[in-house]
Parts: structure tokens; C-alpha cells; sequence
């Protein structure tokens, strides 16, 4: 059985990985911070007490700000394969805390990776880079494009990149990195735009918000479904070389694009609730992000079936079904199904 080690195994991707390993036949074991209110609600699911037997879902307390833990993880449970997909994602926030994200989202994939090298655990190693590493480059973007970041976020994302790419070049270790562009879900932070969207379209037509405020709604973005992008992660630590890979749809739409389909999922005109204020706005904008993900669908056979319109009604619907659920005393995470 081989075993898996995933850092931030409680997020949007962390769930969804977790879920396609299990069903691999893996063993998982996910890194999670000390809290003092838990923040399992995506993996409560598939979480099962490990006094049971037959479990293989497990989860540890460890923290990428803390080297020795993730040394002793590594001993401990001698993975097959990492993942990291642990930082501080939100971009906006990032320009509030430059300092924290690039601890947790630069240097956290540092130490990782050191500790994987300092202890001789023979790991593969996928590290989640992200589309916001090409910033203002010209669309559309592939693992030749040249990096040009736009924030505090994109900015660590590329040094976590970068090192990555260092440590598979002067070690030889069996490091990828993939370049995901926009996937969303259910479960996404409603803190980020597309799901903010949603939940307030379905809000609104409830009659439990009047208004949604929203930044820059020209931003062009490439958005996929998160649960299929996890096999892409997979698939790559499965490959007989480490290699980089650029992931998305190869499409581009707007902010207003996805206000306009979510609100008219709910029978709502967006231009009656809708409006903008600038402090969702960046300090500096990336105006387009569009993947061509040509290599990863030829090497790696990968291809996104959950199309835009598809996407949008996804989450706009699981808004609405866990409204309903809330009404009739029913609760369950949104998007636990998706």
C-alpha cells in the first residue's frame, strides 16, 4: 500500500486529493495546524477513528513555519509520495501580509523539502504552483513563459517554484511542480471571488442579502473544477522523469462572466445587486490568465470535462441545496458531495 503525505489536506485541494487517493488504494496522512476551533469540515467525510481498523485516512498536527515537525512526519510515516499544497492562497491578503505568506507559502516549501533530503526518505515530491507566477505576461501561458508575479503571493509562489526546481537539479530528487490555473468549487474559502459569488447569488434570491461587492470585473481568468485537477497532481508523481506542467482549460473568462451566470442560475439580473468597491481592488492587477495546457494533455493524457457554465451552476446549486438543508435543520459542509 503505498502511503501519501499531504499538507493542507483540510483546504479546497487537500479534500479532493484526499478522497482520489483513497479510492487509489493509498494510505493518507494529512498535516494539519493547531487550532482552537476545528477546520475539518472538508474531510469529515472520509475521516474515520483511528482506532478502527481498516483506516487510512489519518491526520497530524505539524505546521510548514516548523521545520522539526515535518523532519519527524517524515520519519515517522516515510510517505511514498508529498504533496504540498499548504500557504496562504488568498492574493488579495497577501498584499495585507507579506510577511506570513511568504513564511508559510515561500519558505514552507523550503523546509520540506530540506527535511525530505535530510532525512533520506525516498519521497516524490509535487509542489502546487500557481498561474498567478506569470502575472502581467500576455496570455495564453505554458511552461516556457517567462514569470513576471504581481503580488506578495505570486512572488513566494515562485520562489517555491524555483526552488523546487533547484533541489530536483542539484539533488536529483523527484521534485514537479504544477502550474494550476484557476479551479474552483464547492468547497472553496468564500472569502474568493468565485464563491463569494455564488453563495451571495443564492443568499440573495433567498432574501438573506441585498447587496455583492466586487473588485476589478474585467480580470480574465482560466477556471476548471478542482476535483479534477487533483488527478493532474497524481498523474504527474506517476511519470518516469519529474517534469513541470502547466494545468487548465485553455480558456478565458471574466469576473462579470461568472456574475452574470451564477445570478442567472437563481432567475436574477446581477445589475440589480451587484457593485464595486474599490477596495477589493489590487495594488497591482493581473489583467489575464489563460493555460495552454497542450503538454499535460499529450504526456500526461489530462483533460478538463466540467466546462465554465457547468462550474458555475455547481456552486451556485450547492449554495442553494445547503440553504435548504439549513431550513429544514439538515446541515452538511457545502459541496461535501461534489
Amino acid at each position: 500500500m503505498k502511503k501519501a503525505l499531504v499538507t493542507g489536506i483540510t483546504g479546497q485541494d487537500g479534500s479532493y486529493l484526499a478522497e482520489f487517493l483513497l479510492a487509489k488504494g493509498y494510505e493518507v496522512h494529512g498535516i494539519k495546524r493547531r487550532s482552537s476551533s476545528f477546520n475539518t469540515e472538508r474531510v469529515d467525510g472520509i475521516y474515520r477513528d483511528f482506532h478502527e481498523s481498516g483506516t487510512r485516512f489519518f491526520l497530524h498536527f505539524a505546521d510548514l513555519s516548523d521545520a522539526s515537525s515535518l523532519t519527524k512526519l517524515l520519519y515517522d510515516i516515510r510517505p511514498d509520495e508529498v504533496y504540498n499544497l499548504a500557504a496562504q492562497s488568498h492574493v488579495r491578503v497577501s498584499f495585507d501580509i507579506p510577511e506570513y505568506t511568504t513564511d508559510i507559502t515561500a519558505t514552507g516549501a523550503l523546509r520540506l523539502l530540506e527535511a525530505i533530503r535530510q532525512t533520506g526518505v525516498k519521497s516524490r515530491f509535487y509542489q502546487a504552483s500557481s498561474s498567478e507566477m506569470f502575472g502581467s505576461v500576455a496570455p495564453p501561458q505554458g511552461e516556457n513563459t517567462v514569470f513576471h508575479p504581481r503580488s506578495p503571493y505570486a512572488c513566494a509562489k515562485l520562489f517555491a517554484h524555483s526552488i523546487t526546481v533547484n533541489y530536483r537539479e542539484s539533488y536529483k530528487m523527484f521534485a514537479t511542480s504544477g502550474i494550476l490555473f484557476n479551479h474552483e468549487s464547492p468547497r472553496r474559502g468564500e472569502t474568493f471571488v468565485t464563491r463569494k459569488i455564488a453563495r451571495a447569488a443564492a443568499h440573495i434570491k433567498s432574501g438573506l442579502q441585498d447587496k455583492l461587492y466586487l473588485g476589478n470585473m474585467d480580470a480574465l481568468r482560466d477556471w476548471g473544477f478542482a476535483g479534477e485537477y487533483v488527478e493532474a497532481m497524481w498523474l504527474m508523481l506517476q511519470q518516469d522523469q519529474p517534469e513541470d506542467f502547466v494545468i487548465g482549460t485553455g480558456e478565458m473568462h471574466t469576473v462579470r462572466e461568472f456574475v452574470e451566470h451564477a445570478f442567472a442560475r437563481v432567475n436574477l439580473d446581477w445589475r440589480d445587486y451587484v457593485a464595486i468597491d474599490e477596495r477589493y481592488f489590487r495594488p497591482a492587477e493581473v489583467d489575464a490568465l489563460q493555460a495552454d495546457p497542450s503538454k499535460a494533455n499529450k504526456q500526461l493524457g489530462w483533460r478538463h470535462h466540467v466546462s465554465f457554465a457547468e462550474l458555475v451552476n455547481m456552486m451556485v446549486d450547492a449554495e442553494m441545496d445547503s440553504l435548504e438543508q439549513r431550513r429544514s435543520g439538515v446541515l452538511h459542509p457545502v459541496g461535501q458531495s461534489q
